[in-house]
């Protein structure tokens, strides 16, 4: 993981990203560890997105929360319309590497994938996360429904003050509503660390402990 282009600090202008192409991302519609599709209506069931860094160690995180039907990497928050892996670790295309998580909110509420989130990164690096740089890697949340809007700026504000307490720095964190399209990542990328199971993780967080409840 890490970005090759000369954009990694900063946003790219729209006007200079990468064009892209319509064809969506082809991809095995299946779930290499849960079972079950990847794409789909999923009609009932809570949708999440969240960008942590490497999308690797974080969809391995959420796949293994109980009530989480379904996990993808993915790209989005950008530009470039169905973009490629390549591309995107150029910087030219505005998007981040997100984790849309599919969940069954009988079972795990937002609130539990929100104190995961929190908890399991560094939302204050900009863009970056540990030694991985680029704006691929910045932390975001994109929210899906007002409720989950509200809820994760009500969580980023009360986080903040337990990081604040510790001495640590602002939280960047990209909170949008509407989510932005989501763009599948390639076959090789879904569900990597289940498929390599010795492969890079840079999954860590600060070591404080967020106060979202696991029942929101």
């Amino acid at each position: 993981m890490g970005g090759i282009g000369p954009w990694k600090d900063r946003m790219i202008a729209p006007e200079r990203a990468l064009p892209g192409r319509a064809t969506p991302m082809a991809i095995d519609n299946v779930h290499f560890v849960i079972g079950g599709p990847l794409r789909d209506e999923f009609a009932g069931y809570g949708d999440a997105r969240f960008g942590m860094g490497c999308f690797w160690g974080a969809e391995r995180m959420f796949w293994s929360m109980p009530g989480v039907i379904s996990t993808a990497p993915g790209y989005a928050g950008g530009y470039t319309p169905n973009p490629t892996y390549r591309e995107v670790c150029t910087g030219e295309t505005g998007h981040a590497e997100i984790v849309r998580v599919i969940f069954d909110p009988k079972i795990i509420g937002y609130g539990a994938l929100l104190q995961a989130f929190w908890e399991n990164h560094d939302p204050t690096q900009g863009m970056r996360q540990g030694g991985d740089i680029g704006t691929q890697y910045r932390s975001a949340i994109q929210c899906t429904t007002p409720e989950q809007h509200a809820l994760a700026l009500a969580s980023r504000d009360d986080y903040q003050k337990r990081l604040t307490a510790a001495g640590l720095a602002q939280i960047t964190t990209e909170i949008v509503f509407p989510a932005p399209e989501f763009y599948y990542a390639e076959n090789e990328h879904q569900q990597y660390l289940a498929k390599n199971p010795d492969g890079y993780c840079g999954l860590g967080g600060t070591g404080v402990s967020c106060p979202v409840g696991t029942g929101a």
